[in-house]
């Protein structure tokens, strides 16, 4: 069925059926109009060419454009239960929009290093001994490819390949993604693995960790925090969390101009609508840009 015809069938729906307020048939309404428009710039025109990545599409492009949460909300449930309604009547093969949920909404924006405090805290003088490049390794590793303590306390030796420059991480729900490694972490973790590991592990207590405590098991999570934190005073930053190397890893990402869809599959987020939140924390980068690039922005 056609997009806009589906609109007209579902709207006289909630009229006749629903007995919808006026002012929900007309939220819903904008609501809908806003969906079909959307999809037709994806070159969607049929109800049965719409797919769950499409949905979830239109809930990131809200979020891009800075609509209330509220907004957001209603929005997306609009889109449900106009979907639910197609497929109920028959005038739908399936509903796309059954398992794309609402995304949490942080109260704030995630804290996120400047490239210049990263270049510091990684920059530092690491002390030559077999902890110092492990620490060395961790906070490279975590800013490098983006990885969730959990993900990088978890790693074990076979998981990185390092010949071929992969990681293969173990994320939420146990799901399996290959990250890249390259550059400076990768030396890091090189070095690591070949001088220091060695020194770190026990044959009393023989485990497959990349990372390692001083006793020769795999370090905590806890650990990794106090490291964090521990080096992050040297650079002048207080309170550093290992999140914020995550953040602060798909943030440089989208100013240096990455896809949306690249970040999501590096994070390991199962919906775009998470990941849109890292387009919303550069507004200083886009300022500065339009400044210096806009022939009329300054007098």
């Amino acid at each position: 069925m056609d997009l806009r015809l589906a609109r007209e069938e579902y709207l006289a729906y909630l009229v006749a059926e629903r007995g919808s307020s006026p002012h929900t048939i007309e939220a819903y309404g904008r609501d809908i109009e806003r969906y079909a428009r959307f999809l037709e710039g994806c070159d969607k025109h049929d109800v049965d060419d719409v797919t769950t990545q499409d949905v979830e599409g239109f809930v990131a492009l809200l979020f891009s454009l800075d609509y209330a949460s509220s907004s957001t909300d209603r929005a997306l449930m609009a889109v449900r239960s106009f979907h639910r309604f197609l497929a109920g009547e028959g005038l739908a093969r399936s509903n796309p929009a059954r398992e794309v949920a609402a995304p949490k909404l942080e109260s704030h924006l995630p804290d996120v290093l400047s490239i210049a405090q990263a270049q510091a805290l990684l920059d530092q003088p690491f002390p030559q001994t077999a902890t110092g490049r492990r620490d060395r390794a961790i906070l490279e590793v975590l800013y490098g490819c983006g990885l969730r303590v959990s993900e990088l306390c978890g790693l074990d030796q076979r998981e990185a390949m390092l010949p071929d420059e992969l990681l293969l991480v173990l994320g939420k729900g146990s799901k399996e993604r290959v990250v890249p490694i390259s550059g400076t972490a990768l030396q890091a973790l090189t070095e690591y693995l070949d001088v220091a590991r060695p020194q770190l592990h026990r044959m009393a207590r023989p485990t497959d960790a990349v990372f390692l405590n001083v006793r020769g098991g795999r370090l905590s999570r806890q650990s990794v925090h106090a490291i964090c934190e521990k080096y992050g005073r040297v650079a002048g930053i207080r309170g550093l969390h290992p999140h914020t190397l995550r953040h602060s890893f798909a943030t440089h990402l989208v100013e240096g101009g990455a896809d949306l869809r690249v970040v999501q599959e590096l994070l390991g987020h199962a919906s775009i609508a998470t990941t849109q939140i890292y387009s919303h924390v550069d507004r200083t980068h886009i300022r500065f840009e339009y400044l210096t690039a806009h022939p009329r922005a300054t007098r």
